[in-house]
């Protein structure tokens, strides 16, 4: 014998089928809505991200560029120092080599006094108040112009690497 199964009972179970499908169907379409706003909030997550990461590094690049300039000025104005005071030092040295230009020494008056047997110099209208002076040899001249060279040319380079480390870290030196 057959079972007989009641139209009633089918009828629920074909109900509570398509109830579940819609069911299922409700919960697909709110968590895709929700998964979907979710996916647009990452998104525009990511595109502020992106953004500030962009400014960011135009910012540095500006930095970048700005102290670049700053260094190649100073390594202008260093070079246009060192090369006034080559200038400067050739000048010198021609005028001592063609005895146009004479460098001479304070002398102590006591050592004069004392019979040092230097003779002294007469200087027209000097800032020495009639003081003793003695005139160099020209070579002595030209090494002593020679050893202030090189100071000077210390100095100039001590001032460019001053300038340099300061362009690095100005906020050190404020």
């Amino acid at each position: 014998m057959p079972i007989a199964i009641p139209w009633q009972f089918i009828g629920a179970v074909v109900l509570v089928l398509i109830g579940a499908g819609g069911a299922w169907q409700f919960q697909d379409w709110r968590y895709g809505k929700q998964l979907a706003e979710q996916a647009r909030q990452h998104a525009e997550t990511l595109n502020q991200m992106t953004q500030a990461a962009a400014t960011a590094q135009q910012a540095e690049q500006d930095k970048r560029l700005a102290l670049e300039q700053r260094l190649a000025a100073s390594e202008q104005t260093h070079f246009r120092k060192m090369s006034d005071a080559q200038r400067d030092q050739d000048r010198l040295r021609d005028r001592l080599a063609t005895s146009d230009l004479r460098l001479s020494v304070l002398l102590d008056s006591t050592a004069t006094a004392q019979g040092s047997g230097v003779p002294a110099t007469a200087g027209a209208g000097g800032v020495d108040h009639a003081a003793v002076r003695a005139r160099l040899d020209p070579a002595h001249a030209q090494r002593i112009v020679a050893i202030t060279n090189e100071g000077d040319r210390g100095l100039i380079a001590l001032q460019a690497c001053q300038a340099y480390v300061r362009a690095l870290v100005p906020a050190h030196f404020e």
